[in-house]
């Protein structure tokens, strides 16, 4: 097994692939006064969380990784409490998870080795993609829980056939 052909095949099928189609999903059910909406002030919106997926995609991917300037400002992705619609914020993550991917696709295994100082931390490649990858897997499912809360039944991506989940969110995409 190719190792590292495998990494960059996962990473950039949940960045390019799964995960969108899973927030695609929740924004689609989403009443739209629920995007800005907070439980309390240390709480993040829909929103918020979009836009500092977006943000983190952008800073560690295709500024640090890929090489683009970084002109990242971390803390407007969470001040935000009102702002652009669903669409529009899922149309600016869509392209940044693009370029994205088009930076994860062209690695080789020595770049994975290289090293990267991202937000004050000295990491290699590897853990920077790995980064990304697992960050946005756990905001990815902040957003369909709290969709969830706004559209309850509303979203199933997965189907029990007899014990085994069978994916339905690919039905989506």
């Amino acid at each position: 097994m190719d190792l590292h052909a495998e990494f960059i095949a996962r990473s950039r099928h949940y960045l390019a692939f799964e995960y969108p189609a899973k927030i695609r999903q929740s924004l689609d059910v989403l009443p739209p006064n629920a995007l800005w909406q907070r439980e309390n002030e240390s709480s993040n919106s829909i929103g918020n969380l979009l836009l500092h997926l977006e943000g983190n995609v952008r800073q560690w991917i295709i500024s640090h990784v890929g090489g683009d300037a970084d002109r990242r400002v971390r803390s407007t992705e969470f001040a935000a409490t009102e702002g652009a619609d669903a669409e529009t914020l899922f149309a600016a993550l869509r392209l940044t998870l693009d370029e994205a991917d088009s930076v994860i696709g062209a690695l080789s295994l020595a770049d994975l080795a290289g090293r990267r100082l991202i937000q004050g931390r000295d990491v290699s490649v590897f853990d920077a993609v790995y980064h990304v990858v697992e960050h946005f897997s756990l905001h990815t499912g902040q957003i369909i829980l709290l969709a969830k809360a706004h559209a309850p039944g509303a979203i199933h991506f997965y189907e029990d056939a007899g014990g085994l989940a069978v994916p339905r969110w690919r039905e989506r995409v």
